[in-house]
């Protein structure tokens, strides 16, 4: 009951992983969205085992091959008919597999650096359109993933309406410097893009707050006289 994207973007040597997904259960970024820092990024959907994430990262972990980490996944899981996968590394094409028994109207699509997925959508046309918007965007990953997303709902999104989205990014510090929620709304997709606008501006303070803190600008509230 989902739709996402898994995108990279790579400036100089840093490479920014990110992951953008929607649906209509509740708090979908929490069990979909899997990424390491320098290493990728997957998403594990439909009847969904969050653990599946982490394996995948695991084995991309060791010898950096997607096709190969996903193909190791799902010959060693069982109930692997149910579940929908992506993964994407710091090279190349992005990986996707969809099992017998995804939801269903069903579809993924791949191209360099992005890899998108979907489960009980409108058409099968839903993922294309996801993959097109990412790589004809402009901006930051952050921006141009939500674009995609957006695309995605135009285009005809899942078969019923949707109420959460998420948006999940790494970049070269040991944490997320983008991950924002939607757990439960009408429009979580444009409440998800109005939190980005509010974000977006202040994302690398955060980095410098952490790394840096005699550096770290005004945090601008009350009592906050630094």
């Amino acid at each position: 009951m989902t739709f996402s994207i898994v995108g990279r973007e790579i400036s100089g040597d840093t490479v920014r992983f990110g992951i953008a997904a929607s649906s209509s259960s509740p708090a979908v970024a929490a069990r979909v969205a899997h990424l390491v820092p320098g290493v990728g990024a997957a998403a594990s959907q439909n009847v969904t085992d969050p653990r599946l994430g982490g394996r995948l990262l695991d084995r991309l972990a060791e010898h950096g091959d997607p096709e190969r980490a996903l193909s190791e996944v799902v010959a060693a899981t069982s109930g692997i008919e149910y579940r929908q996968l992506t993964v994407l590394g710091p090279a190349g094409p992005g990986f996707a597999h969809s099992g017998a028994r995804t939801l269903g109207t069903h579809a993924t699509a791949t191209a360099d650096g992005v890899v998108a997925a979907g489960n009980m959508l409108a058409g099968q046309h839903i993922t294309q359109s996801i993959v097109d918007a990412f790589l004809s965007s402009t901006g930051e990953l952050e921006q141009r993933l939500v674009t995609a997303l957006r695309a995605g709902l135009a285009a005809g999104g899942e078969e019923g309406p949707v109420r959460s989205a998420g948006l999940v990014v790494v970049s070269d510090v040991d944490w997320p410097v983008t991950d924002l929620r939607v757990d439960w709304a009408d429009d979580p997709i444009g409440e998800l893009a109005r939190l980005l606008e509010v974000w977006l501006p202040q994302r690398d303070d955060y980095v410098t707050r952490a790394l840096d803190p005699g550096a770290a600008p005004s945090y601008g509230v009350p009592g906050d006289e630094g």
